[in-house]
């Protein structure tokens, strides 16, 4: 079976006027669907790029990253953001809610750029709320949930409109460990049940032993 991410032989280099500093070297990688992987490594081993990049943030500076059969890499700008918005789901160490919304609002978000109607995007947020266990807080506003319970609500709002990748970046690298046991349960769930693949960036050896692969970076090559 063709494998969910297929990242081939990627180089990124990033330049500061005259200067080129080399991030990722030759990288190759594959993600089978409904695989749940880790990315460790110290800081600057180019763990964030490479996430980055298999999510079309960023760019390679040569190679391909073949997603679910497009090769991100020769998008451009336009086509790259209507690309993520249906295949990425983000989940962020800091849980970027907008505070002036409620949990159902912020989960709603990605759901107002699709050609669902009324009623299928509040059974989609009711749903999603649901599975992450805060049902019962939809109308709050993030300042009246604790830090788990935001990243829940960040969490819902990443796997709200079924995306085909799942990206974590630090997830837990904010919270207190029971909240952090909280959310890779969670993630774990959304992989095993829900059969969603997700790649995670994690410098947490706890939180990379929910993963089933486990792949270590440094200085931009794998180890």
């Amino acid at each position: 079976m063709t494998p969910l991410v297929q990242v081939k032989n990627v180089v990124k280099i990033y330049k500061r006027d005259k200067l080129e500093i080399p991030v990722l070297q030759n990288i190759s990688l594959d993600v089978p669907e409904g695989e749940f992987l880790a990315l460790m490594g110290p800081s600057g081993s180019g763990k964030t790029t490479l996430l980055n990049l298999v999510s079309g943030i960023d760019q390679p500076t040569s190679g391909s990253i073949i997603v679910a059969g497009t090769d991100i890499a020769k998008l451009n700008e336009s086509a790259l953001a209507k690309w993520r918005s249906r295949n990425i789901g983000f989940v962020f160490q800091f849980y970027n809610l907008m505070p002036v919304l409620t949990a159902y609002d912020n989960v709603e978000l990605p759901l107002l750029l699709t050609n669902l109607s009324k009623k299928e995007k509040k059974e989609r947020v009711e749903m999603v709320l649901k599975v992450v266990g805060l049902a019962d807080r939809m109308d709050h506003y993030p300042k009246q949930l604790s830090g788990g319970q935001q990243q829940r609500v960040a969490i819902a709002r990443a796997v709200v409109s079924d995306p085909t990748l799942i990206i974590g970046d630090e997830p837990t690298g904010d919270l207190d460990r029971k909240s952090a046991e909280e959310i890779l349960i969670l993630l774990e769930r959304l992989n095993q049940e829900f059969k969603k693949t997700i790649i995670m960036v994690t410098h947490d050896p706890h939180a990379a032993e929910r993963a089933r692969i486990i792949h270590h970076l440094e200085k931009g090559e794998f180890k």
